[in-house]
């Protein structure tokens, strides 16, 4: 898969470009050829010796997708095939905001009703509106409610932000219970009363933000020092659920690494026995499905003020992407783990 993994801008190409797949309905067409000698650029100009055209799937065949749009709640509900039940997952995407779909499909492609749901919106009055508590409350009751979800075996999954939205909710809500949480690349910092609160909290703290040689933007110092008042964190003691926290050690968008150690030392005295810390040398903050490519800087808009910026994420090619198939296989061990009743109930993956 290396081919996928190390594609790179074609050289010339506008600077912080990121190859994501947003539609999620059709494969992601990659064309590989090969050239007579090396070559770095030019390719246009040049007849191939040889070319294949090869299709990446992201929703496996029977999988069905469901568009969200429910008591104020925004989002994509994706179902796998077959006559359940099945667990559930309440998919959440970080600060870039939107709604963004591949990663939920490819739950569902492995067995999890999974929602990618929409919380930052690029309208920002509807983000404005959102109640923390409940809009979150209610996208995990949506899917918790559902006919093919077994109602006590529902997961939060975060990357990011969404990470901050996972911990908030499982240590504070009285409405829902989370059976586990996948945490990639976010933090304890900043308990949330609301998103514009959080928003407003991270552009206070922006005057720690540092730019590296070439002008990328490193927000890695805001949240540092970690701070010691408990009334300036999630409050980790009460979280009841097993917890997988992920971490690149060359995170260079948040202070990851010195969090998941806070939230270590936190819940040792009790609660230690459900952390699970996967860390990652030479990994940056953007940890997605596997085979993603890398970019440790791309295009960024900022949600407190709109400005673009290439923010830096960190990470080297090889050992960001054996991060993204290690993460990823452990990740869905562990959901299997805690939202399965038992090891025969676990559906064969479709794709």
């Amino acid at each position: 898969m290396g081919l996928l993994w190390s594609m790179q801008p074609v050289p010339g190409s506008r600077t912080g470009l990121r190859l994501r797949k947003m539609d999620v309905l059709t494969p992601m067409v990659v064309h590989i050829s090969v050239y007579s000698g090396h070559m770095t650029e030019g390719f246009s100009k040049q007849s191939p010796l040889a070319t294949v055209v090869t299709e990446r799937w992201y929703m496996a065949p029977g999988v069905c997708r469901i568009d969200i749009r429910e008591h104020g709640v925004r989002g994509t509900l994706f179902l796998p095939p077959g006559p359940g039940p099945f667990p559930g997952v309440l998919d959440m995407w970080g600060g870039g905001g939107g709604l963004v779909e591949y990663r939920s499909c490819l739950l569902a492609s492995q067995g999890f009703v999974s929602m990618a749901l929409e919380y930052l919106s690029h309208d920002k009055n509807r983000t404005s509106d959102i109640d923390f508590k409940t809009y979150f409350e209610k996208a995990f009751r949506i899917v918790q409610e559902h006919p093919l979800v077994m109602k006590d075996r529902v997961a939060l999954f975060g990357l990011s932000f969404g990470v901050s939205v996972a911990l908030n909710l499982a240590a504070y809500s009285k409405v829902i219970s989370p059976r586990c949480c996948v945490c990639i690349s976010g933090s304890h910092v900043y308990p949330a009363k609301s998103i514009p609160d959080m928003i407003m909290k991270i552009s206070e703290d922006g005057y720690k933000t540092r730019f590296d040689e070439e002008g990328c933007v490193v927000w890695k110092d805001i949240i540092l020092p970690i701070p010691t008042d408990l009334g300036e964190k999630v409050d980790m003691g009460r979280i009841k659920c097993p917890l997988m926290l992920v971490v690149g050690e060359d995170d260079q968008n948040w202070a990851t690494v010195e969090s998941a150690k806070d939230i270590a030392q936190m819940m040792r005295p009790g609660n230690e026995h459900l952390l699970t810390i996967l860390q990652y040398p030479d990994a940056g903050h953007l940890i997605e499905p596997p085979y993603t490519p890398h970019f440790r800087a791309s295009n960024f808009i900022v949600p407190q003020t709109r400005q673009k910026v290439i923010m830096l994420w960190g990470g080297y090619p090889k050992p960001h992407a054996d991060a993204q198939e290690d993460c990823w296989e452990k990740s869905l061990s562990f959901l299997r783990q805690h939202l399965y009743p038992s090891p025969d109930s676990v559906p064969k993956a479709k794709l």
